[in-house]
Formats: structure tokens, C-alpha cells, sequence
């Protein structure tokens, strides 16, 4: 890569991003205390992050959505893609597909991102915020991680990554995996899973995430498997 992912354009503001997450957390008569509870962080971490004086990691960014019930999307980038208009009684021409269109090439000088915690950049990959979906171009800094070493993530939905350049340690549940260039992989992202970098050089990826709120991860999973456990 050629052009460093903080010196891209569009990157979200953190006090806009902590605003919104306020916004969500006292439209559902949340306390910092009881989100805090709920999440098991510090009620001061979710303090700074409201403040934007921190940034959340992976797993507590996954974790304050699915407790606020928004998108992340919605919190990180306060965008969404337009509501498809009502169709025509006599369309003058066929219509294809389900959403309104929106541009088609992400420029990537013009990608949104966000750095979070523990060394990790995210990368949208949409021009606009599509329901269901994360499609991300991930870099994992040297010593970078989704989440502590004694900590791991899960959440609804199912995700599929592919390493473009570094080694990459997937742990999911109690299984290991290292993945390089030219590896992809499949997790359902309910099972407790951690991602992190392997050795001196940083982890580019593209990662793609399929019904972290929209859909029940199990039922993808049994899709995905042809029902078998």
C-alpha cells in the first residue's frame, strides 16, 4: 500500500462519533453506568469515547452497537443508503435490483475510516452504508489485534476475510489459524473469534461481513453448511 490509511480523506470525526453514541445511549434511557455494566468495560471508558478522547477497540465498537441496536455505519459514519423510492404505477423501464442507486466506484483517496483501538484501521468500501453489510479493507498495525490477548470478540452474522499482504492469527474458539497472502477465510462470527498480527510487518486484508445485526449468525452458518453442526 502505497498511501498510508491515516492520511486518507473522509475519516470520521471522534467527537461526532462519541455525539452519536450518546445520542443512541440516552434515546434508550441508558446510564454510562448501566451501558458500562452491559458491556463490561469502565463507565469511564464510555465516557471518553462520548467525549472523543478514545477510541473503542473492535470488540467494544461490535458490542456498543449490538447493545444500542444501531449500525455500525450509523455510529461511525452517521450515513446510510437512501430509502428505495416507491415504484412507478407504469415505470417506463424495467428496474433491477432492491436499493436505490447510489454511485458505483469508491474512489480510495475518498474512503471513509476510523483507526481503532490496539492498532487496527478500518476501510469502507461502499460509497455509501449498505443494510447488513460490512465490506472493509482491514490493516492490522505490527502488535495490532481485534481485541486483548485474553479477549475475544463474536457477534451476529457471518464474515469472510482475505489477506492481501502479512500474517494474520485467527483464533477461533479454541482452533488457531494463520493465514497469508493469498489466504481466505470463513468464521461465523458468534463463535468467539480474535484476529492479530504475526511478526514485524503490518496485515492488510479485504474482510466482508454478512448480517451482523440483519440476521440470525446460526441460520447463516447452517446456510453456509448445508445444516450439518
Amino acid at each position: 500500500m502505497t498511501t498510508p490509511s491515516a492520511i486518507r480523506t473522509g475519516r470520521p470525526d471522534y467527537p461526532e462519533m462519541g455525539e452519536r453514541l450518546r445520542e443512541a445511549r440516552q434515546a434508550r434511557s441508558l446510564s454510562l453506568r448501566t451501558l458500562a455494566e452491559r458491556l463490561g468495560v469502565s463507565p469511564s471508558l464510555i465516557s471518553q469515547i462520548e467525549t472523543g478522547r478514545a477510541n473503542p477497540s473492535v470488540s467494544t465498537l461490535y458490542a456498543i452497537a449490538a447493545e444500542l441496536d444501531v449500525s455500525l455505519d450509523e455510529l461511525l459514519f452517521n450515513d446510510r443508503r437512501p430509502a428505495e423510492p416507491a415504484a412507478p404505477a407504469r415505470p417506463e423501464a424495467p428496474v433491477s435490483g432492491t436499493m436505490a442507486p447510489a454511485p458505483p466506484v469508491q474512489r480510495a483517496a475518498d474512503r471513509h475510516s476510523i483507526r481503532l483501538a490496539s492498532g487496527v484501521n478500518w476501510e469502507r468500501l461502499t460509497t455509501v452504508s449498505e443494510p447488513g453489510i460490512e465490506f472493509l479493507h482491514v490493516t492490522y498495525e505490527v502488535g495490532g489485534a481485534s481485541s486483548p490477548p485474553d479477549a475475544f470478540q463474536r457477534h451476529p452474522g457471518h464474515e469472510w476475510g482475505y489477506v492481501l499482504s502479512g500474517r494474520l492469527q485467527v483464533r477461533i474458539g479454541f482452533d488457531e489459524y494463520v493465514l497469508e497472502p493469498g489466504d481466505a477465510i470463513s468464521v461465523n462470527s458468534s463463535i468467539p473469534h480474535r484476529l492479530a498480527t504475526l511478526g514485524d510487518e503490518p496485515v492488510h486484508a479485504i474482510w466482508f461481513v454478512l448480517g451482523r445485526a440483519q440476521f440470525d449468525a446460526q441460520t447463516l452458518l447452517d446456510d453456509h453448511l448445508g445444516g450439518r453442526d
